[in-house]
């Protein structure tokens, strides 16, 4: 591993490794990086090998499932995007302001905005980390737009960009995440909050890494949500408590198996170059990676519907779900799950057979009945 700074984000891979992701995506191509959206949904599946490589090797997912035939409806919409900007600036004006009171600082008299520009992502993680420090010291309330920060992924370096961090008087460290989905009656869609949550989760685990270094800082593992109050542009907050998610988050990226052992297992001439490579040549390099297809993964994964397609070519138990899956044992495909539960093959004894049998006479009872 090659060496580091302390505040310029993790050690990253060896350098044989980083030549061989960048050749694995294409020499001319620049590598997509990874946000905390995307980490979030990686260590949701932490098993999938194929995700957890092209990821670390800055491949662009949508290019590679659209030039494989199977594109993915992922991305916003400009009209959320710009959307989304425009609350976003809102809620920031007049030096935070707004902000500040949602976080609970009406009286805050004056307010850090500590200048976080640098150049290069290692620099701006260091300059994010030393305003970190000096808003520590400083007893003041202090605002971080855009701060960076670093994260060790499976042994490459992932930089990520929350909306804001607000760091108050007693040294503790808050993180902020704008939306512009809206908070009617006080309350938001739960399925878009649980995002929300996810992803800040991951700024907090970022932001630990920098605590750990200063003194007298405290991460809050509650985070601030703002939206958009009812049906309205006035901003409104909800605080999140994102332990759970946090510590889920934490126990699954430490799974991942580390990229440069996925890249060492690739057989020759394997590329996800999608400028230079045919869909033929690109279908059989992603077929080298093993993958760890869920249902799930058609809402955080651009591959997923190449993977779907494979699974159902291959009859695999994965495309019924990970609860049915875990409950069938060594029955891998359909076709045995069904051959079981009529009694042509399978162990009597195994527990899985043996519900599948039972289920099967219960079917069977009740269709008689009928």
């Amino acid at each position: 591993m090659s060496s580091a700074s302390p505040d310029s984000g993790p050690s990253l891979p060896p350098q044989t490794t980083r030549r061989q992701l960048a050749e694995l995506r294409g020499p001319a191509t620049v590598p997509r990086p990874l946000d905390a959206r995307a980490l979030a949904a990686l260590a949701s599946n932490p098993g999938c090998r194929r995700r957890a490589l092209l990821d670390g090797a800055g491949v662009d997912k949508s290019a590679l499932a659209a030039k494989l035939g199977a594109p993915a409806p992922f991305g916003q919409s400009q009209f959320a995007i710009v959307r989304g900007n425009s609350f976003e600036a809102k809620v920031k004006a007049d030096g935070g302001r707004e902000l500040l009171r949602l976080v609970g600082a009406d009286e805050a008299g004056e307010v850090a905005l500590p200048d976080l520009a640098a150049a290069g992502p290692e620099g701006r993680t260091a300059r994010t980390a030393l305003a970190l420090r000096e808003a520590t010291g400083a007893g003041t309330w202090t605002l971080l737009d855009h701060p960076l920060l670093a994260l060790e992924v499976a042994g490459s370096p992932v930089y990520l960009e929350p909306d804001a961090v607000v760091v108050g008087p007693d040294g503790g460290w808050t993180v902020v995440e704008i939306k512009s989905f809206p908070m009617i009656d006080g309350s938001a869609d739960p399925a878009k909050v649980g995002a929300a949550a996810r992803q800040a989760a991951v700024y907090v685990l970022a932001l630990e890494r920098v605590a750990a270094r200063t003194e007298g800082a405290r991460v809050a593992h509650s985070v601030v949500l703002v939206c958009p109050k009812d049906f309205s542009n006035v901003p409104t907050a909800s605080v999140v408590d994102v332990r759970k998610q946090r510590s889920v988050t934490r126990r699954q990226l430490d799974r991942l198996t580390r990229i440069d052992e996925i890249a060492a297992a690739l057989p020759e001439g394997v590329s996800f170059d999608v400028a230079e490579r045919s869909p033929q040549e690109l279908a059989a390099s992603v077929e080298c990676v093993p993958h760890q297809y869920a249902p799930e993964c058609l809402a955080a994964c651009e591959l997923a519907f190449h993977c779907r397609s494979r699974a159902r070519e291959d009859d695999a138990v994965e495309t019924l779900g990970r609860s049915v899956r875990a409950e069938l044992g060594g029955l891998t495909t359909v076709g045995a799950v069904l051959a079981a539960a009529r009694g042509e093959q399978g162990d009597p004894a195994d527990p899985a057979v043996a519900a599948l049998r039972r289920a099967k006479a219960l079917r069977e009872e009740a269709l008689a009945c009928r």
